[in-house]
Order: structure tokens, then C-alpha cells, then sequence
């Protein structure tokens, strides 16, 4: 039986990993687990990440039908660093138990688990790291187009963000997504030929 291989896909906002994901799961068969998604599900009602925020920060941050106020959390996220570090200290030890427990249940041979963020027992259910690294005025003219930011905004979610220092430190390979697609795909063959040929 072929040896399951769980990989970290880590990038910031507007680094592109959307494209990424859907090479790495059309082209090479992987399953694919979105971090933020696990959260969006984990806050939802009567789930532990909303009864954990509601706990910590009261009756103000829900809506009238009783989901929470992303707009409200995402205005302390990025604007409050003290609230984010209470938001994360929350929310990412219960998204990442619940990551784990996907990949060891997943049946495919290569799994990624997509964050914007790094997770700090790597060493627990991932075998590597694979950093996005994307230009800093790319990231930013991709979100004002996609999404429609002002810039301000993408420097100050970006900001928020582990910095590409902190990013390439803690990889074991990067892929440059400043180029075409053509050149993605080669650069995703290659790593994933390597570690087939290495044999572990």
C-alpha cells in the first residue's frame, strides 16, 4: 500500500494557493482540506468555535439569526492584534484537531491541507511544507481585482500575516507562483517526483 504523504500548503492572502489546490487535485489525484473552511464550519451554531467566541467576546459579535458577525470578527482580526491573538488562541487548536482527524481518515495517497496560517505541530500529521510565494504588489493587485480591496486593506490583512520570511523559513520546498501555469504544473511535478524517487 502507497504511503500516505500530508503536505502544508501555506501562503498569505492573494498568494494564489485557489490554483494550486485545483492542479494538485485534478492533475495529481490529491484530497484537498481547506483550513478556513474547517473554521467557517467550527463557528457555526452550536458547533465549538462559535460557542468558544460567543463565550470569550458576548452577545455583540452575533447576528440577528444567530450566526456570528464575520464582518465584526474580521474588523478584530485585522485591526485589534490583541483580539486576533485571543481569536487564534480560540479557533486554530480546534481547527487543526479537526484537520488531523480528516487526513488520518483520508484514503488518498496525497492529502493538502491549505492555511493562510503555519501550524505549530507540523511535526504531529504533516510530512512537509510547501510555501506560495507571490510577489507583494501581485498579491495585491489580485485581491483589489478579486475581491475588490482598497489597498489599504491588502497591506493591512497582509500585515496580519506571517511575513515570506517567516513562510520560506519554516518550508521544505517553494513553489513560485509569479509565473504561468505551465510553469506551476512543472514545479508541482518535480517536487512530488522527488519524494516519490527518494522512496521516503
Amino acid at each position: 500500500m502507497e504511503k500516505k504523504r500530508v503536505i502544508s500548503l501555506v501562503g498569505g492572502v492573494g498568494s494564489g494557493k485557489s490554483r494550486i489546490l485545483e492542479l494538485l487535485k485534478e492533475e495529481f489525484g490529491a484530497e484537498v482540506i481547506q483550513a478556513d473552511l474547517v473554521a467557517r464550519q467550527l463557528e457555526e451554531p452550536g458547533r465549538p468555535g462559535h460557542k468558544a467566541l460567543l463565550e470569550a467576546f458576548g452577545q455583540k459579535i452575533l447576528g440577528e439569526d444567530g450566526y456570528l458577525r464575520k464582518d465584526l470578527l474580521a474588523a478584530l482580526v485585522f485591526g485589534d492584534p490583541e483580539a486576533r491573538e485571543r481569536i487564534n488562541g480560540l479557533i486554530h487548536p480546534l481547527v487543526w484537531d479537526e484537520v488531523r482527524l480528516w487526513a488520518l481518515k483520508s484514503k488518498a495517497s496525497l492529502v493538502v491541507v491549505e492555511s493562510a496560517i503555519l501550524s505549530e505541530n507540523r511535526d504531529d500529521f504533516f510530512d512537509e511544507v510547501w510555501y506560495v510565494y507571490t510577489l507583494k504588489e501581485c498579491r495585491i493587485r489580485r485581491l483589489m481585482d478579486s475581491r475588490g480591496y482598497s489597498r489599504e486593506k491588502c497591506l493591512k490583512m497582509m500585515e496580519s500575516q506571517s511575513s515570506e520570511e517567516e513562510f520560506a523559513k519554516a518550508a521544505d520546498h517553494m513553489i513560485n507562483n509569479n509565473g504561468s501555469m505551465e510553469d506551476v504544473r512543472r514545479q508541482l511535478r518535480k517536487v512530488i517526483k522527488s519524494k516519490e524517487e527518494s522512496g521516503t
